[in-house]
């Protein structure tokens, strides 16, 4: 039974590619939570993708025993969080369980857009916040500037920041000082009756689903009946344990600890993260405040390119979702590309993660049409349609007006790229709220519609920055504006997968540029194509494919010219007979470079 003034819980949050994972590595490896000979890099990221990108994806948890300065044992609770936008769920999650975080800035760059976020999550979290500049060893590393910097943007003290290279264990032990001496204790009764909050869940073959739980009051034992108070659903419990970082039995849980339970919960979706779970007898009386469910933002089809394979893509996606519930999907199916998937997402890089992971864990190719968020369609009669796909829109004459999705960006550049930001913020139907400096830096926000972010304004920003821009964004609510539906004819076929919403006043350019795409893409036949690119009845752009054509006067030796003419009209018949009943074969390749992402 631990004393609850010796426990601590903390998370580490910052900007991607701060070094968090490495900090959490050091200070695993300089309490001896894991022996030498296990210690690796990134030992808290389990997952082969998150190791290549060198990013975290899973919000993961440690419990490390450290002996202060003063002789006593404490126990630390540590989660180190992801830093990527499209992952601040986990974020938000993560601060509800813990007390008190690490604020890691790369002390060579200063704060990014996305510490800004994850330290207003950790503010409005309660938490008490300990600066720690990374990175110190570096020759560019500038602590000074960077206090400062902290002091100006974010508003919170950093003269006691604590200066650490992560990579070489330097000031480390200053660090777990500070997490002992600055972070408040968690707060809670043992007699009380059970309440414990559902951090996280995920699916083990062995196991089943694995919950990480924080106590808040009460104790968790094994052989408890638990009832989660938002399903009513009711479990006895297996086993309950801490992880070291591997998983340790320990049979009791007390109150302010954080740790997993199982219980033969057979699904993930049984168990709704911000959940409170409490005893069936003795159950407390009030639940703890939720989180709000994941949203999905941005949607796209995920068809095979071997239609054969299809079996095997909806059990792997049926795998994937146990272990991932911010992921929805459906079935669908298109004339182009067969049946699949219509799947959301919470932002590109959770799409490429998902995708990597289809296409690596399970062998399966894939083809994902173009990205497209939710609309809100308002019709005439009142009633409001969530279009996630351009090929469902309804009958235009019966919509009163369309509402698309937009954010609030926020943007950090150096001062001589602003001007390119602001140009590529204005080109992509952008209004700017504000512009204010932080030291050589203007801090941009912009409301941006989320149509034209998903697709590749991401790569464009970091492309005119040199890399030099941070990114980060909050949904800000569905805003009217003229959209129309754009519609791709091949040989007078509309062809649903290349459907796509765009701005009216900017279509005839999507419009003319897609035509031209496609007439490389498109193989010739033996007839000419038309390819067109159409608002509701009317063309706004065409190219045609040319025919390939057979010499048939070949044979004719000399003679007369009449002869020759007769020959021509009857293959110009053929052709236009051919052209009636022939079919385009569009290839696969001419759909997965059309539905590439470009400007």
């Amino acid at each position: 039974m631990t004393d609850l003034s010796h426990i601590r819980n903390f998370s580490i949050v910052a900007h991607i590619d701060h070094g968090k994972s490495t900090l959490a590595d050091r200070l695993i490896q300089s309490t001896g939570t894991v022996a030498e000979r296990d210690m690796e890099a990134q030992l808290l990221d389990t997952m082969d993708i998150e190791r290549e990108r060198g990013i975290t994806i899973k919000a993961n948890t440690v419990r490390i025993e450290y002996t202060a300065q003063d002789g006593e044992t404490y126990i630390l609770n540590l989660i180190d969080t992801p830093g990527h936008v499209d992952f601040a769920y986990e974020v938000s999650r993560s601060m509800r369980a813990v007390e008190g975080s690490l604020l890691v800035v790369d002390s060579t760059q200063g704060v990014e857009a996305q510490t800004l976020a994850n330290v207003y999550q950790a503010l409005d979290a309660d938490h008490e916040i300990v600066p720690v500049l990374n990175k110190i060893d570096l020759p560019a590393a500038e602590p000074e500037r960077v206090c400062e910097q902290i002091e100006d943007v974010i508003g919170i003290d950093a003269s006691e920041a604590i200066l650490v290279s992560a990579k070489t264990g330097e000031g480390i032990p200053e660090v777990l000082e500070a997490i002992v001496k600055r972070l408040p204790p968690p707060q809670g009764e043992r007699d009380a009756p059970l309440k414990a909050m559902l951090v996280d869940s995920w699916y083990d073959a062995y196991l089943g689903v694995v919950v990480l739980v924080r106590v808040i009051d009460g104790v968790l034992k094994k052989g408890d009946r638990i009832r989660m108070m938002s399903t009513n659903a009711v479990y006895p419990v297996d086993r309950v344990g801490v992880f070291r970082p591997a998983m340790e039995n320990t049979g009791e849980l007390g109150p302010g600890e954080i740790g997993f339970l199982t219980a033969s919960i057979k699904q993930v979706r049984d168990t709704r993260v911000g959940d409170t779970i409490t005893h069936e007898k003795r159950g407390c009386d009030e639940a703890l405040p939720g989180f709000a469910p994941s949203q999905p933002v941005v949607f796209c089809g995920l068809f095979l390119v071997d239609n054969a394979e299809f079996e095997d893509l909806r059990d792997a996606i049926s795998k994937l979702s146990l272990n991932d519930a911010s992921f929805s999907t459906e079935m669908e199916t298109s004339a182009a590309l067969g049946f699949g998937f219509r799947c959301g997402f919470l932002g590109l890089l959770h799409l490429e993660v998902i995708r990597d992971r289809l296409e690596r864990e399970y062998g399966i190719e894939l083809i994902t049409t173009a990205p497209s968020v939710i609309y809100q369609i308002h019709m005439r009669d009142g009633s409001v349609i969530e279009m996630h796909n351009p090929a469902d829109m309804p009958d235009p004459t019966h919509i009163d007006h369309i509402e698309e999705p937009r954010i609030k960006a926020t943007i950090l550049v150096p001062d001589e790229y602003l001007g390119d930001v602001l140009k590529l913020c204005q080109d992509r139907r952008g209004i700017q709220l504000d512009l204010t400096y932080a030291g050589s830096r203007a801090m941009v926000v912009y409301d941006l519609p989320l149509n034209e972010v998903v697709f590749d304004f991401y790569d464009r920003l970091k492309s005119v920055t040199k890399g030099y821009a941070s990114f980060d964004y909050q949904m800000a609510g569905y805003r009217q504006d003229n959209l129309v539906k754009m519609t791709i004819l091949v040989n007078d076929e509309p062809v649903d997968a290349l459907s796509v919403m765009v701005h009216r006043d900017r279509a005839e350019a999507r419009g003319r540029a897609m035509v031209e795409k496609l007439k490389q893409l498109i193989p010739q036949h033996m007839f000419k194509i038309p390819i067109q690119a159409a608002i509701g009845g009317r063309i706004i752009a065409r190219e045609t494919i040319s025919a390939l054509r057979k010499d048939v006067t070949a044979k004719c030796y000399g003679g007369d010219v009449t002869r020759k003419k007769k020959l021509l009209e009857k293959q110009k018949k053929g052709k236009k007979k051919m052209r009636q009943f022939g079919k385009v074969e569009i290839p696969q390749s001419a759909f997965i470079n059309a539905l590439k992402m470009d400007n």
